[in-house]
């Protein structure tokens, strides 16, 4: 089977990942959580470990440092950048935009820089913002699609749905023109806002800014009602895989790689076997970063590559699910970009350029 394609593309050119240094194990956050062990932490989740950012780190830090690292495998300078787009749900602050901090933290004095607010989703549908101005733009050229999160700061330890799952990191790509056929092929993004209350931070907005109450009802921590989201994932799962696969004619052993938002790798592997996704085309990385927000799905395409999953060629499906709520997802066609890749195991990981030698990114 062939996927159909324009004559002019959009793909990724470079990859580069970044957790915080501190890991925080099941131990510790059973410590800090009433009524837990690190092994219940372990049954339900298939998360042992995640990365919380250093308290100078802010987002925009995580997601410069992704975004440099791929703009060195990329081979491209930060001056090349015509846009900047970050997805995040947890900012700098509430304005101006996180993406306003990364440009002048990395020096893309050229570039437009802006915030997609899609929760978990945020790096598909920044992918999709960027893939779109970078066609319809005749003076574009490269853009940076970066996810982030920095979730440790707004969790409740007392609240063992949220504080067993999240953590902190940061994942980056750099689109730009690649060979007819490969690249993002199309996009498939939905919201239903009626589900706007299941998870979010309800306080520190304008509907319910600071103040002495929003602090000691726990107001400014996530909160998500985890039966109700759990029920939406496993809708919007194999609603999404359908309607990408659908477009183009493909069944799911067409897929070479689903690279996932990571809810929790209990629930990622139970969605996917329901849905017939062989194991060995299903990347799973929650187990030792647990959910990092709209860094999660790039985060595991990065890995996918750096352990050598991928080829030039390969068939790979994007999905992604979050608060708002929203979903997303994108078939693209891998052109065999170079990975500058932080694993959390044993630290960074190259992966192989389209000629088969390793990038030389730092």
């Amino acid at each position: 089977m062939t996927v159909a394609h324009t004559t002019e593309s959009i793909g990724v050119l470079g990859m580069g990942t970044y957790l915080p240094a501190h890991r925080r194990s099941n131990d510790e956050v059973a410590a800090m959580t009433r009524g837990i062990t690190a092994q219940w932490i372990a049954r339900r989740t298939g998360v042992f470990r995640r990365h919380i950012a250093d308290a100078h780190e802010a987002a925009s830090d995580l997601a410069a440092a992704a975004v440099t690292r791929a703009l060195a495998a990329a081979g491209l300078d930060a001056e090349q950048l015509d846009l900047i787009i970050v997805g995040t749900g947890t900012p700098d602050e509430l304005g101006p935009s996180t993406a306003c901090r990364v440009q002048a933290l990395i020096g893309a004095h050229r570039a437009v820089a802006l915030d997609v607010t899609a929760a978990c989703a945020g790096w598909v549908f920044g992918a999709r913002v960027a893939r779109d101005w970078l066609l319809q733009d005749t003076g574009a050229r490269y853009a940076a699609v970066v996810g982030v999160d920095v979730f440790s700061r707004f969790l409740n330890p007392d609240d063992r749905s949220t504080a067993v799952l999240f953590g902190d990191g940061a994942a980056a790509s750099v689109l730009g023109p690649v060979a007819a056929g490969g690249g993002f092929h199309d996009f498939h993004l939905g919201t239903d806002g009626s589900g706007a209350d299941l998870v979010l931070i309800p306080s520190g907005g304008s509907r319910r800014p600071a103040s002495a109450a929003t602090l000691a009802d726990s107001g400014h921590t996530v909160q998500m009602r985890g039966p109700q989201i759990t029920s939406f994932v496993d809708s919007a799962f194999p609603r999404v895989v359908s309607a990408c696969l659908g477009r183009h004619g493909l069944g799911v052993e067409d897929i070479d790689i689903y690279a996932n938002h990571q809810p929790n790798p209990v629930l990622l592997t139970r969605l996917a076997q329901k849905a017939g996704i062989p194991s060995d085309r299903l990347v799973i990385v929650g187990d030792t970063v647990g959910n990092i927000g709209a860094a999660s799905a790039p985060y595991a395409l990065a890995a996918a590559a750096a352990r050598g999953r991928l080829a030039p060629g390969s068939r790979v499906l994007i999905t992604a699910y979050g608060a708002g709520l929203a979903w997303a997802g994108s078939l693209l066609t891998w052109t065999g970009a170079p990975v500058h890749h932080q694993a959390s195991d044993d630290g960074d990981h190259t992966a192989p350029d389209q000629t088969g030698t390793p990038s030389t990114s730092p």
